[in-house]
């Protein structure tokens, strides 16, 4: 069962048994990067990364964050383990208000708070043998000797499944899927209690992203780790997460267990998310219509009125222009922020599917 967040408050479903706290919670963060034109480089404006988010992540559990590029998923991953200090809104971590902590006080929390980036090239120096960037993190909070981190490093890299042999191998000696296992080790270095996978697997082929995929779940039930996971495929976000988040233009739209979200989705936006995942199945495959949305992503810098999708949105109504939506909670607790739900054709929490297919909205796939 979820936990919900009242949505007079702009929150959403929690992510949880009903009862537990959360380790992780946020409150109306916004995240606004300034935009400088000129000579004198003086501001014009702002990027609204993240717009008032509120979520929850109950310890042990995935939260998956899904949605297009530039809706906002990363930035808020930065902020939720203070990578960012959000322009707005609170960050609790284990109950405590991390927000406005001073740098000083914020790096004793850091063996709490892993990030795994995107590119596993990127994050290892190309110039440092793999097993001296694994122990970095025990060299800045951990007084070892150099044999005790030697032998601290071995044995992460058997618990991802690499050989110690690897410990005096340089990055471009490895394929992307052993320096991703690389990049979870480093990670766990320190005993984290939250890690943050930022695309973990987007840059690695199918069969190497499921083994990964795998490894992150073990790692999870025998080290009772809690993730964020951020990926653009709701199907591996339905696999990998306990709740789903979708964001668009830097809110969430929707959020609920992982199930409800993928099988029953209740915004336009996540069913047209969910229609461009491909079917194993060619009969099936070739019978489905894909909703196909018209135009890019708004700018963040001048998001529209009312509701953000209603640009792009197939069943778009008048209200929508001009009336931002509150959280509607739905019978089986997840939280939508769509006027179909209250307006029109009003569906009261019941899924999208349940829609005709808009004219001119949807092509055989």
């Amino acid at each position: 069962m979820s936990t919900i967040v009242d949505p007079s408050t702009n929150g959403h479903a929690g992510n949880g048994a009903a009862g537990g706290e959360p380790l992780v919670r946020l409150r109306d963060v916004t995240m606004l990067f300034p935009v400088r034109a000129g000579v004198l480089q003086r501001v014009k404006g702002h990027v609204r990364a993240v717009d008032g988010v509120s979520v929850d992540i109950m310890p042990g559990e995935t939260l998956g964050l899904v949605g297009e590029s530039g809706s906002g998923k990363s930035t808020l991953g930065r902020v939720a383990i203070r990578l960012l200090e959000p322009t707005k809104g609170t960050v609790h971590f284990d109950g405590r208000d991390i927000t406005k902590l001073k740098p000083s006080a914020v790096r004793p929390m850091r063996r709490d708070m892993q990030m795994v980036f995107q590119d596993p090239y990127s994050s290892l120096d190309p110039l440092t043998q793999v097993g001296q960037s694994v122990a970095e993190p025990l060299e800045t909070h951990d007084s070892m000797s150099r044999a005790e981190r030697e032998t601290r490093v071995a044995e992460l890299l058997s618990m991802v499944g690499l050989p110690a042999e690897h410990l005096h191998r340089y990055p471009r000696e490895l394929s992307g899927g052993q320096l991703q296992r690389l990049s979870i080790a480093r990670a766990l270095t320190v005993n984290p209690r939250l890690i943050v996978l930022d695309e973990p697997v987007s840059a690695l082929d199918v069969s190497t992203q499921a083994q990964v995929i795998n490894l992150l779940e073990e790692l999870q039930q025998n080290l009772k780790l809690t993730y964020l996971l951020i990926a653009h495929n709701p199907s591996l976000v339905r696999h990998a997460s306990d709740h789903i988040a979708v964001m668009y233009l830097g809110r969430v739209v929707e959020q609920g267990g992982s199930d409800d979200v993928y099988l029953r989705p209740k915004h336009p936006y996540t069913r047209s998310l969910l229609s461009a995942i491909p079917v194993a199945d060619p009969l099936v495959q070739r019978e489905r219509r894909r909703i196909v949305l018209e135009g890019d992503i708004p700018s963040p810098t001048n998001p529209p009125s009312g509701c953000r999708f209603h640009t792009r949105c197939p069943w778009v109504m008048d209200v929508c222009h001009t009336v931002d939506p509150e959280g509607y909670v739905t019978p089986d607790g997840s939280v939508v922020h769509c006027h179909l739900h209250t307006t029109g054709p009003t569906l009261a929490g019941e899924t999208v599917l349940s829609l005709p297919m808009p004219k001119g909205a949807s092509s055989p796939t």
